[in-house]
């Protein structure tokens, strides 16, 4: 675990990194391992594994029995606690919803949910690791939505290997175009129905649709010091093994052991300071969180890891006589193009003829169906662009309650249960980048801390509800196929932001007139100033996007410490 070093009072660094989640962590790890002395800078505070992970903390042993003082939830964090993850146990992982406000327009609601400590949401994340492919990186180009990414699959792929080989992913390789394979450790087990699932439903649709083992970012082997999992299952709760990654138990630990690492909690970064002599940043302004002090911290390149909307947000307060609209504004796109993935669309059922199995422990993991619509064998779907992949699984045996002790007590449960599986499966779809979805100072709502609030405003498009009936349509097929009986379609209320995947706001591009970073993630316009969270993305395909804001990340550093080596920085 990173902890501060006393030489918190200096003020001048080769690099600053704002946040210290997935992003910052990888920006931390990379830059202190290339040499440079580096800061981290977070708006929360610390943890500490030993006494903040609980995943192993039973009810009884809480005050509300996990579910939590409901008042309280209801006063400080009623956004927060719609998302699973924010009760009892893990309601400390996500901010208090008064300090950190929000607005948006009554017709447009949108679901932020965020976490302010070291190690930002990687803590709470949902693990799952799938690399992009050219039918990502060359959609905007083909179909006229959104600007070409300034990268190709094969600019990240060695930088998608580099970070697996770090973290450790599990998964199988399926031998996929529009899903590369990865460097994998070995893939997590199958449950019987899931194997049988998969088996149907390749022969049903002539191998179009693949069910996997999810690829997660949870180890089955040990890995560089870290243990394997022991599917102890409550994952978000935190895990005192490191089974799973964070960047509190892997790249931040690797930044401190270079020596060269200063994480510094409680910062809260207002804006990007612009040096008017060179035109580049000349650091960032920082507000103590628990004292108001302010505070100017100096450093040749900075790099905003502070979660997709947060860093944009900075750069729309850091205004100048050379930035009057917000730094690295000069083509009007910051703060535009914002995305998140629309899912939980799709369908469930019961399986019965598997009652003689069981499943045992809490595997964190479950199936992923790979993107099978508007690929380079399936042709153009003719209702909507992109596509969408799915994920689910079938687990045995029914929920109980009761009370009792003992052996005899476990072996009724298990006989008054329900023994037939259950298995579902629901799309998580790719939402177009629109300009009309943006990010805007509020012109009246403040922070704690004084800066000027987010308005978002963020809705689905008819592309996306098109999308969305196909994915409940196909689940049910799927499941028909499998065997399934009583099958129940999903049509989910979830507005944008619940999925947790927002990007956007300050997008890749070839050029500046249209983008706001360029192909190494600097701001076309202040070259020292790197942006590789999920604000960087120009679109949002339908995978889980946090491998890939660690693969830009690692790109960038390697690209901004090669400039600074040239004097270019």
């Amino acid at each position: 675990m990173a902890t501060e070093r006393p030489t918190v009072q200096r003020r001048r660094f080769d690099a600053i990194v704002v946040g210290s989640g997935i992003s910052g962590g990888w920006a931390a790890k990379e830059l202190t391992e290339r040499g440079l002395e580096t800061l981290v800078l977070e708006a929360g505070g610390p943890v500490d594994p030993a006494t903040d992970y609980v995943e192993h903390v039973q009810p009884h042993q809480l005050r509300y029995r996990g579910y939590g003082d409901r008042w309280a939830l209801e006063r400080d964090q009623p956004i927060q606690r719609e998302c699973y993850a924010c009760d009892e146990y893990s309601g400390k992982f996500f901010v208090n919803d008064r300090e950190n406000p929000y607005t948006t327009p009554d017709d447009a609601p949108f679901r932020w949910f965020r976490g302010r400590q070291v190690g930002g949401r990687s803590i709470t994340w949902g693990r799952q690791v799938y690399r992009w492919s050219d039918l990502d990186f060359e959609a905007n180009a083909k179909d006229g939505h959104g600007n070409d990414w300034p990268i190709r699959y094969a600019d990240l792929a060695p930088w998608y290997s580099h970070v697996e080989r770090f973290i450790g992913v599990s998964g199988a390789a399926e031998g996929l175009a529009q899903l590369p394979d990865g460097e994998f450790l070995p893939p997590m087990s199958m449950s019987v129905v899931e194997r049988h699932t998969r088996e149907k439903v390749l022969k049903a649709f002539g191998g179009q649709r693949v069910w996997t083992i999810g690829r997660a970012a949870i180890l089955t082997q040990p890995h560089n010091g870290r243990a394997a999992c022991h599917y102890c299952g409550p994952c978000e709760r935190g895990c005192i093994t490191h089974s799973y990654f964070s960047s509190i138990g892997a790249t931040l630990p690797a930044a401190q052991r270079t020596g060269r690492l200063t994480l510094r909690p409680w910062s809260v970064v207002s804006e990007v300071v612009h040096d008017p002599r060179t035109g580049r940043a000349k650091g960032v302004r920082v507000i103590d969180a628990r004292t108001m002090a302010e505070t100017v911290y100096e450093a040749r390149v900075v790099f905003l890891c502070a979660s997709a909307f947060e860093s944009v947000r900075i750069l729309m307060h850091s205004t100048s006589a050379a930035h009057p609209n917000g730094m690295g504004n000069a083509s009007g796109t910051l703060g535009r193009y914002i995305m998140d993935h629309h899912y939980y669309w799709g369908a469930s059922g019961r399986m019965a003829g598997f009652e003689a199995y069981k499943s045992v422990g809490s595997r964190p993991n479950g199936m992923y169906v790979a993107r099978f619509r508007n690929t380079q064998t399936s042709g153009q779907h003719p209702d909507f662009l992109r596509g969408y992949g799915m994920q689910g699984g079938a687990g045995g045996r029914g929920s109980w309650s009761g009370a009792g002790h003992g052996a005899a007590f476990k072996a009724r449960l298990l006989t008054e249960l329900d023994p037939t599986w259950g298995i579902g499966i629901h799309g998580w779809g790719e939402t177009l980048p629109v300009a009309t979805n943006a990010l805007a100072l509020d012109p009246q709502v403040k922070d704690k801390w004084g800066i000027p609030a987010l308005r978002i405003t963020c809705r689905w498009g008819d592309n996306e509800r098109r999308m969305q009936e196909d994915m409940v349509r196909t689940a049910v097929e799927m499941l028909e196929a499998a065997g399934a009986t009583g099958i129940r379609e999903t049509r989910s209320g979830n507005p944008p932001g619940h999925c947790i995947h927002e990007m956007g706001g300050a997008r890749m591009g070839r050029s500046a007139d249209v983008s706001v970073c360029d192909a190494n993630n600097a701001l076309w316009e202040v070259p020292n100033v790197h942006v590789t969270d999920g604000a960087c993305m120009a679109s949002s395909a339908c995978q889980n996007p946090s491998i890939t804001y660690m693969a830009l990340t690692a790109r960038a550093v390697a690209g901004a410490v090669d400039r600074m080596k040239k004097g270019e920085l």
